[in-house]
């Protein structure tokens, strides 16, 4: 007995530690898949109706769950030419109960144990079976050029919402890209209906969420867990989420179809957290938290979103301050964001973010006067000043819509100019609430005396109607130049900021014609154009001005017109048949609206 003891404790041993073994391979199963996959594709020539398989996705929690499926067949061309789509039938009580979930793009799918292609697209709504079609995984691997994507890319854009307009077929037999959950942390819904529009014509579907704390596993990505593009971070959150088909050494294939076609792009990428699955009749979708930025999306094209793991860009930083008139100091809040930087995003997102900010929190409230000031700092160029006051309407529009629309317009005028990529280095928004609605409309106006001499100062007074007040007078005064001549009609104009601006600048400031030429110039004309809060006194002498580009030159000889120097080309100048020679300004802390024109003979 003694002597057979040790034998069985060696085999016992052996048995056991083969045991451990076995349970930690089983541990790093899905962490090897990663690496195994990418070696074990099958073809899509390979494919067959009737073939069994299966794939991955999060239902809840970090767990990655298997689900069964069937191959229907392979629709062949259908996202262009020799752009094929593999139609499967999803098995099992939890994809029955749910169908195709929003964010269950991406999802690796898996024939004969070979990695076959992702999860993409889905059949319809209110069908009775989730059928959802997969893009070919050498389609994943080796997206389409940026050609063929280009030209899709229109389609791509359109509202989903709209999808039997564009196919001419009932929602229900038309297969769509599975939807990808935007989700908004820190936003309220009525914030967010003000954008709708503009969200859906993304391709995305509006999800409330939240954030979760960076984690030291982030970056360790597998097939069938998720995540997503950063649109927006801190004080509140926007961000994209689908699932991993597949993971290469430090490059990751994931949602298996575009989220806007963007082509090649630098966004950051980050770890997103499932909590839960919502199963909806409507549209199933997961509720998630965003993890930790874990590197950068470098690819939005028609088969895949590809990302590369490790440090993620930089992205624009945002700091919103406000405050109410008269409180102290104190009682301002100041938020922080920050952006990508992409000429087809940040503009809508600056807006949201912007209108969030303000209208979510207890200093904001309906009926005040809101006045905006700050600017917008850029690489290499003056930064862009912004300064404007805005008074509450009487229609059902939230008062601070407009501050948000005013900035998605700077940002659209500055990201869609022709000649250089505009680098933001940050952007520092003041919004000061001043109580009642302060703004004025101007009813009259005339002069102290109906003609004067050359090198006069003249005096202009002006009658203004405030809302839901007594009249006012404001007086300033106007300089006659010493070179008019004598027995000269002059055009005093009392107007407000936008009417004197398109006088003296015609359809350059309405931006039909007297492009700038360069961004320092579309700059200098951001910051010359006046602001709303203030009435304008201009005085005008009848010489012509000419408008080239963003140059103005007044009193121009007739003779000289042209020969101008560097001959400018057809289309690039505008003559104006008057010339702005002096104005003057009252700041009156509210919108001024009207215009009266009067007429100065000089003796």
């Amino acid at each position: 007995m003694l002597t057979v003891q040790p034998g069985l404790s060696k085999s016992w041993r052996f048995l056991f530690v083969a045991f451990l073994a076995f349970i930690f391979a089983l541990c790093l199963g899905s962490q090897a898949a990663s690496a195994q996959e990418l070696r074990e594709i099958l073809p899509l020539s390979q494919v067959r109706p009737g073939m069994q398989g299966y794939a991955y996705t999060i239902f809840a929690g970090d767990q990655v769950e298997k689900f069964d499926l069937e191959v229907i067949g392979v629709l062949d061309n259908f996202l262009g030419p020799r752009q094929s789509i593999i139609l499967v039938q999803l098995k099992g009580p939890k994809v029955e109960h749910t169908g195709v979930v929003a964010g269950m793009s991406g999802s690796p799918v898996y024939l004969d144990g070979k990695l076959a292609g992702a999860l993409s697209l889905k059949l319809g709504i209110f069908t009775k079976e989730p059928i959802a079609g997969v893009t070919p995984i050498q389609d994943v691997l080796n997206p389409p050029s940026q050609l063929v994507a280009a030209q899709t890319a229109a389609e791509q854009l359109s509202l989903p919402s709209e999808a039997a307009t564009r196919t001419g077929l009932p929602s229900g037999s038309a297969l769509e890209p599975i939807e990808t959950p935007l989700v908004f942390s820190g936003f309220q819904p009525a914030a967010l209906q003000q954008f709708a529009t503009q969200i859906q014509s993304y391709g995305f579907v509006a999800a409330q969420g939240g954030t979760a704390a960076p984690r030291p596993d982030d970056a360790h990505l597998v097939a069938g867990e998720m995540a997503g593009m950063v649109f927006v971070q801190g004080d509140a959150s926007i961000n994209s989420a689908c699932t991993v088909t597949a993971v290469q050494a430090d490059r990751v294939y994931l949602c298996g179809h575009p989220l806007m076609n963007l082509g090649n792009v630098q966004l950051p990428m980050a770890r997103t957290r499932v909590l839960t699955t919502l199963s909806s009749e409507l549209a199933s979708t997961k509720i998630v938290n965003v993890g930790g930025s874990i590197g950068t999306i470098t690819g939005d094209h028609l088969t895949v979103v590809t990302g590369q793991l490790g440090a993620p860009p930089p992205m624009i930083p945002l700091d919103l301050t406000l405050l109410v008139s008269g409180a102290a100091p104190s009682k301002q809040k100041t938020l922080h964001f920050e952006l990508v930087n992409h000429p087809k995003l940040t503009p809508l997102l600056v807006a949201i973010t912007t209108f969030n900010g303000l209208t979510q929190n207890s200093l904001y409230g309906e009926g005040t006067t809101l006045h905006l000031s700050g600017e917008i700092r850029l690489q290499g160029h003056a930064p862009v000043q912004i300064e404007n006051t805005f008074a509450p309407a009487d229609s059902l529009t939230p008062d601070g819509l407009p501050i948000a629309l005013t900035m998605q317009n700077v940002f659209t005028r500055l990201f869609t100019n022709t000649f250089e990529s505009a680098k933001v280095d940050r952007i520092t928004l003041r919004v000061e609430s001043v109580a009642g609605r302060k703004s004025f409309t101007i009813e009259s106006a005339w002069l102290a005396k109906g003609e004067a001499a050359p090198g006069d100062t003249l005096r202009v007074r002006v009658l203004l109607r405030p809302y839901r007040g007594p009249a006012r007078v404001e007086e300033t005064t106007v300089r006659v130049p010493e070179q008019v001549a004598r027995g000269t009609t002059l055009r005093i104009l009392v107007s407000d900021a936008d009417l004197l601006n398109r006088a003296s600048r015609g359809f350059a400031f309405a931006g039909a014609g007297g492009s700038p030429t360069g961004l320092d110039q579309l700059i200098a004309l951001l910051n010359r154009e006046r602001r709303n809060d203030r009435l304008y006194v201009g005085l005008f002498v009848p010489a012509p001005t000419l408008l080239w580009d963003d140059k103005e030159l007044p009193n121009i000889p007739l003779s000289q017109i042209n020969v101008v120097d560097g001959r400018p080309a057809p289309g690039t100048v505008q003559l104006l048949r008057e010339s702005l020679a002096s104005e003057a300004s009252v700041p009156l802390g509210g919108p001024v609206s009207g215009i009266i024109s009067l007429n100065l003979q000089i003796r």
